[in-house]
Parts: structure tokens; C-alpha cells; sequence
């Protein structure tokens, strides 16, 4: 169980949710839209955000957004947001599509099948 969340950045392109096994990381203007929709299935917690050598040699000067650590605790299916096996982020249809909104570029979205 993860009780601290540490972050190394080495890459981003601009996803606005981030997997790190076994955490999710939101930025804090989708934490913000997400409280405002009103959700289920996850809370927020603060995590440490830092960049990688690598990151500041191959993005020099991009500025990353603020993250909050998003902590799914809900039921795959039936909440807006749970954990499906082998540990794979489940999400409601509108919560999908408030993240489309907002912007995710490099996820891989896929239909799901609880049976």
C-alpha cells in the first residue's frame, strides 16, 4: 500500500492524467473540474512532483502543470472511477469525457467488459 507518493517526471506530453503503478496522478485543474462535476469512486491527495535529468534535458523549459495524487478506491462498473484487473483504471463515460476535454493525448482508452 502506498502511503507517500514521490513522482519522478521523465517525459510528459501533456495528459492531464498520469499512471505510475500503481498511482494516478491529476492536475489540479482536472481535480478542480472533477469536484465540480461531482464524482465517485477516488479522493485527492497531495503528492511530491519532481523532474528528471532526462526530462529537463529533452524538455528544456516546459513547465508542468500542478498534480494531486488521485487515489481510486471505487468499483469498476459502478463508480465514476476503479481499479479492474491486472490493475487497470476504470472510468465513468462522462468522467471520460471530461478528461477528452481537458486533455489526453497518449492514453490508450479502451471499452470495458466487467464479465
Amino acid at each position: 500500500m502506498v502511503t507517500k507518493l514521490h513522482y519522478k517526471v521523465e517525459a510528459w506530453f501533456g495528459d492531464v492524467i498520469v499512471a505510475t503503478f500503481p498511482c494516478f496522478l491529476v492536475t489540479e485543474e482536472t481535480q478542480r473540474a472533477l469536484q465540480k462535476m461531482g464524482f465517485s469512486g477516488a479522493t485527492f491527495a497531495d503528492a511530491e512532483v519532481t523532474t528528471s535529468e532526462e526530462f529537463q534535458e529533452d524538455q528544456p523549459g516546459l513547465e508542468l502543470p500542478h498534480f494531486v495524487w488521485l487515489k481510486v478506491n471505487g468499483k469498476a462498473g459502478q463508480d465514476d472511477f476503479g481499479i479492474a484487473v491486472p490493475f487497470r483504471l476504470v472510468i465513468s463515460e462522462r468522467v471520460l469525457d471530461l478528461l477528452e476535454s481537458l486533455g489526453i493525448f497518449v492514453a490508450i482508452v479502451e471499452p470495458y467488459d466487467d464479465e
